[in-house]
């Protein structure tokens, strides 16, 4: 049971305070409620940037990193399609520091041309890295192209391309920051060993007198259900054919999400999963094959990746892959399997219970989808599952008009 208390302030910022006194730490960790879903299409890439800005000095403190490691903190942040999410780690008895850090970016950036020119360059460069040179690097921005119509899900979080970023300007930048970057569209958790008392009195001293910035989320364009099989065909120099289907699946906060995760463990749970077992070790088709599922917050997608091995085709790939689908699609599983997975994903849960900032974690992203509660009802929702959820939910899924298919051929 993960205890917490909740408080709102009159500026709009959400706290919450969770007490954990067999540390020595505390953490801040704070959600921003802004990610590649809320950039404009012709801007894309905004929010990662973001990322890289956050830490390159703000109003009144030029450098992030110095205060907070001559106090034995550290810091770190991650941004998605759905969120931005930054934390600190810091001894309890020098969280000061990072109150005083984290409310400073709040409130403005150090806004200037030679910070921006840096991360820019330091962006463009992950993406050219990542994305263009590695082999295979752009098949998950051809995926979500070719999967979504529609939803900002169409491109990913570095962007939907190179130029948005070097186009990028100042201007821009701060158009961005103000519209989401505020304490109304923040979600604050402290966690470690510091009391609420405490932990409330430092948040109204160093974030109360920030300024709201009524921040207004547009609504998001609906994906319409995909209603024909789409396939993709590209030629790149790379070591082996690939192939990547993807299938529309629910949102994070539906009631079939946790049935959906665990039919991804069962097809793709390590070596023991149904897909590395028949396809990789027993028929050799693959040299290795993957499942897994997005988990965004809007409906997103059920992914199966692989890279073939050498003489097979993707027209034998496709159907060694749609042969195991029918697997679940068609029989029940066995319970003892359906167990086996179950255990498996609570073991991973309880194991990252043990950790204050994954704690902390878990608590804003709760409280983002609205589902606070589930925080310490999850569990639950993973037992009820039953070998018939599984079966009608890989029934919904698994629709050959529900797919999108990349072949990633090689180059004779």
């Amino acid at each position: 049971m993960i205890h917490f208390t909740k408080k709102i302030l009159p500026n709009g910022l959400t706290l919450i305070h969770h007490f954990d006194e067999d540390t020595t730490l505390a953490v801040i960790n704070i959600l921003y409620k802004v990610g590649a879903r809320n950039e404009n299409p012709n801007k894309t890439g905004f929010a990662h940037l973001f990322e890289h800005l956050m830490f390159g000095g703000s109003k009144n403190i030029p450098s992030y990193d110095a205060p907070l490691q001559i106090v034995g903190g550290e810091n770190n942040a991650f941004t998605n399609n759905d969120i931005t999410n930054y934390y600190l780690t810091v001894p309890a008895n020098n969280i000061e520091t990072g109150f005083w850090l984290e409310s400073d970016r709040m409130l403005e950036l150090d806004f200037n041309e030679n910070s921006l020119d840096v991360q820019k360059k330091v962006v463009c460069e992950e993406f050219k890295q990542r994305y263009l040179t590695q082999p295979y690097g752009d098949a998950f921005l051809k995926l979500r192209k070719l999967a979504y119509t529609t939803h900002p899900y169409r491109w990913p979080t570095i962007g939907m391309e190179l130029s948005h970023i070097e186009q990028a300007n100042l201007k821009d930048v701060k158009e961005f920051f103000y519209k989401f970057y505020a304490p109304d569209n923040a979600i604050m958790v402290v966690a470690g060993n510091i009391t609420l008392e405490k932990t409330i009195d430092l948040t109204e001293k160093y974030f109360g007198d920030i300024p709201n910035r009524d921040v207004h989320h547009i609504s998001l364009p609906t994906e319409p259900p995909q209603i024909e099989a789409r396939k993709l065909t590209v030629k790149s120099d790379v070591p082996m054919k690939a192939i990547y289907k993807a299938w529309h699946m629910c949102s994070r906060i539906h009631p079939d999400y946790q049935t959906t995760d665990l039919i991804s463990d069962i097809l793709s749970g390590g070596q023991s999963g149904r897909l590395f077992q028949t396809l990789v070790k027993e028929k050799q088709i693959f040299v290795d094959l993957n499942a897994y599922i997005t988990g965004d917050v809007d409906p997103g997608l059920f992914v199966i990746e692989g890279k073939l091995n050498q003489n097979i085709t993707f027209e034998i790939a496709e159907k060694e892959i749609n042969d195991i689908l029918k697997t679940i699609t068609e029989l029940l599983i066995e319970e003892k399997e359906l167990e086996k997975v179950k255990n498996k994903a609570l073991t991973l849960m309880a194991f990252a219970e043990t950790n204050t900032l994954n704690k902390a974690m878990s608590l804003a992203f709760a409280e983002m989808i609205g589902k606070i509660e589930w925080i310490n009802e999850e569990v639950e929702l993973y037992n009820k599952v039953k070998v018939e959820d599984i079966k009608r939910v890989s029934n919904a899924i698994f629709k050959e008009n529900n797919c999108s298919t990349l072949f990633y051929d090689t180059i004779e």
